[in-house]
């Protein structure tokens, strides 16, 4: 005998929220792996090819195995950490640890894998991640091109990696405070928003929750880490490589590496004369008078003052008064965000290649 109800349509309306309900829910605050840089969630960190992105994931998953301080100088929680290092072997992940340690015993709390059978990485974290299921563990995937999939027959490159961006970022989703980090290359080529560097279409980008950029020149050992997102306020950080392969915040605490971060993009590509003005209007965050600079400098300060101002890396709040540009803002890594939770109960299901229908 069939089910009498089994015709109705399903309510579309079921998992309906009103104002007043919202207005009652507290929900827990958002959490970072390394604060400021890396909260929760699906994170995507870009950068060209050989500048260091490897080792500065290897110092996240040491720090965080060890309960350490990242880049340095920020200290982080001690939680479970899985390295997907699908570009190393054993030999070479031992002596990179080895070299960032300094004669530190590489922690116990971080588990690695250097090779994936073909289509299994989400079957692999989910796996791993069910074994830490109250530990808010960290899991970092180096690097997406080693477990791409291909397009699928009649798909676009912008469904193919929004496809498999949303499979990752589920990962997070159903398992709240944890965060998964997947290194990334960027696409070679100039941009006005950073956003725009990620390789690919803007679906790996768009599916993610956050996205790092770490940017260095070649041959240069300072940098700079990029940070954007739906729940994080932007921030950009100026940061060192030493010759260990160790990535340092440029200053004791993200404020400095922010006000860093100014100046280093402040004086990229100018003279010594340009770099001497802006290291002396960086003396005076409330700004200096050009007649004060032009005592200090010499009298061909103005002209330098009126180009650096209208190449941006100086701005004119008042008539005749000169600054850096203002900092933005340094996050709170205490801040309370809300989940990215729509509460309904719906999910879409298709292959994503990557092991698992998501």
């Amino acid at each position: 005998m069939s089910d009498p109800d089994s015709s109705q349509p399903p309510d579309l309306l079921a998992g309906m929220r009103n104002g007043a309900w919202l207005d009652a829910q507290h929900f827990p605050a958002l959490t970072y792996a390394i604060p400021g840089v890396i909260p929760e969630g699906f994170t995507l960190q870009v950068g060209a090819p050989k500048i260091g992105k490897s080792w500065c994931v290897l110092g996240y998953a040491l720090a965080v195995a060890s309960g350490g301080y990242a880049l340095g100088v920020l200290p982080v929680d001690k939680r479970p950490v899985l390295l997907l290092a699908l570009e190393d072997g054993h030999r070479r992940m031992q002596e990179r640890c080895r070299s960032l340690l300094g004669g530190d015993p590489i922690p116990a709390g971080l588990d690695y894998l250097t090779d994936l059978r073909p289509g299994t990485v989400i079957p692999t974290i989910a796996a791993w991640m069910s074994r830490h299921p109250d530990d808010a563990p960290l899991v970092i995937l180096d690097t997406l091109g080693k477990v791409m999939p291909p397009a699928m027959a009649g798909e676009s490159a912008y469904g193919r990696d929004y496809r498999v961006g949303t499979a990752l970022k589920r990962l997070c989703d159903e398992r709240p405070g944890s965060s998964l980090l997947v290194n990334h290359h960027d696409r070679k080529a100039e941009s006005a928003d950073f956003v725009d560097s990620v390789s690919g279409t803007h679906g790996l980008a768009g599916a993610a929750d956050t996205v790092v950029i770490l940017h260095r020149e070649r041959h240069e050992q300072t940098g700079l880490i990029m940070v954007t997102g739906r729940d994080v306020p932007e921030g950009e950080y100026a940061v060192k490589l030493a010759d260990s392969g160790a990535w340092t915040l440029d200053g004791p605490t993200l404020a400095d590496a922010a006000t860093a971060a100014v100046k280093q993009r402040a004086t990229a590509g100018v003279g010594d004369r340009s770099i001497e003005i802006l290291d002396l209007v960086g003396k005076h965050p409330g700004g200096v008078r050009s007649s004060d600079v032009e005592r200090e400098i010499g009298p061909d300060a103005r002209r330098y003052l009126a180009r650096l101002a209208d190449s941006g890396r100086l701005v004119r709040p008042r008539r005749g008064i000169y600054q850096l540009p203002p900092i933005p803002r340094v996050p709170s890594v205490s801040m309370s965000q809300e989940q990215d939770d729509d509460g309904m109960g719906h999910r879409d299901t298709w292959d994503t290649g990557l092991g698992e229908s998501a």
